[in-house]
């Protein structure tokens, strides 16, 4: 296949003064060999971007969940997706009429590095291929509309839409150790765990000029940070509040508790969910947000979250935008 491209490609910049006639001939050629090779977004080692009716006629949704992230997408022991974005994912891909099909997200440096690389424009791992649609995705107009240097929108091959829950910081603590709530104070004397390169990992070690930095104990996940604190190695853990209350919930036998804890130093100590499509395809996003949109209305996405042990918090847009549910 490749031979026969690069001769049409030769025939085209060698031979310009044979008129367009061999020209047309070495641009059929090509065509032939494309088209009886791989797809031309294999060729050009492209993504291929779907619209929504392109996605309508595959029959099948390429849904964008974080790998290895309970409550919301992990794989079971059959390896089929699970969790509460999964659940949210196949009830799209319903309402849209095909299947579900989830695309597992590896967390990059940032979120707009994993936007470009599962959205955008594709890693360099697997370049031809992309989610149609992104979960898990910080809604914040402030971040959507953020500017480089020159002026140039950062994040503009993308639209982030559709809130779908509220996520906050919070603390989990086991109150054989800890005989009240505590408050970040109380983290002097015990210890507390955070998983590693994430913004609790960061705070605590920094946070009240460095005070709990010699107390703060680092995990792979934030299931470790629960193993370790059965065992009694911290007293409490920082993380996501749908996080913790998933875990919590795992451990019955252990008196575990969530505390309201403050932050201070954190501007946003809660924030909206929502998703996000490439810029172009923004139909299909609006069709995915009206089903979305529906089930945070009519209380199914409530249900999916009680399925799952937690408590589902609907989303400020929903309050500050759209006023109370009909």
């Amino acid at each position: 296949m490749w031979k026969g491209f690069v001769f049409a490609l030769t025939l085209l910049c060698l031979t310009p003064a044979w008129g367009t006639e061999l020209s047309t001939v070495a641009l059929r050629v090509a065509a032939v060999e494309v088209a009886g090779g791989e797809s031309s977004a294999e060729l050009l080692r492209r993504p291929a971007l779907r619209d929504l009716d392109e996605v309508v006629a595959s029959g099948h949704l390429n849904v964008g969940l974080y790998e290895n992230f309970p409550p919301y997408s992990y794989r079971d022991e059959h390896g089929e997706a699970r969790g509460i974005d999964a659940e949210i994912g196949r009830a799209i891909a319903d309402g849209l009429g095909v299947e579900f099909r989830p695309f597992w997200i590896t967390p990059g440096e940032s979120l707009g590095r994993d936007l470009g690389n599962n959205v955008s424009r594709g890693h360099y791992l697997r370049p031809t291929q992309v989610a149609d649609v992104m979960l898990r995705v910080p809604y914040d107009r402030n971040f959507s509309y953020m500017r480089d240097s020159t002026g140039e929108y950062i994040n503009k091959s993308v639209v982030m839409f559709g809130p779908y829950q509220q996520e906050q910081w919070a603390i989990a603590y086991d109150a054989g150790q800890l005989t009240q709530a505590p408050t970040l104070g109380s983290f002097r004397q015990a210890r507390i765990g955070a998983e590693y390169d994430t913004l609790p990992a960061t705070y605590l070690t920094a946070t009240m000029a460095g005070q709990l930095r010699d107390n703060v104990r680092h995990y792979r996940d934030v299931g470790d940070a629960f193993a370790a604190m059965e065992r009694g190695e911290v007293a409490g853990i920082m993380a996501m509040r749908g996080e913790l209350e998933h875990f919590v919930a795992q451990f019955p036998e252990r008196d575990f508790r969530l505390a309201d804890t403050l932050f201070p130093g954190i501007s946003r100590q809660q924030w909206d969910i929502g998703m996000a499509v490439r810029d172009s395809h923004r139909q299909l996003g609006y069709a995915i947000e009206a089903i979305v949109d529906r089930a945070v209305r009519d209380g199914s996405l409530n249900d999916v979250f009680q399925a799952h042990g937690l408590v589902y918090r609907t989303p400020d847009f929903y309050a500050e935008i759209l006023g109370p549910a009909e």
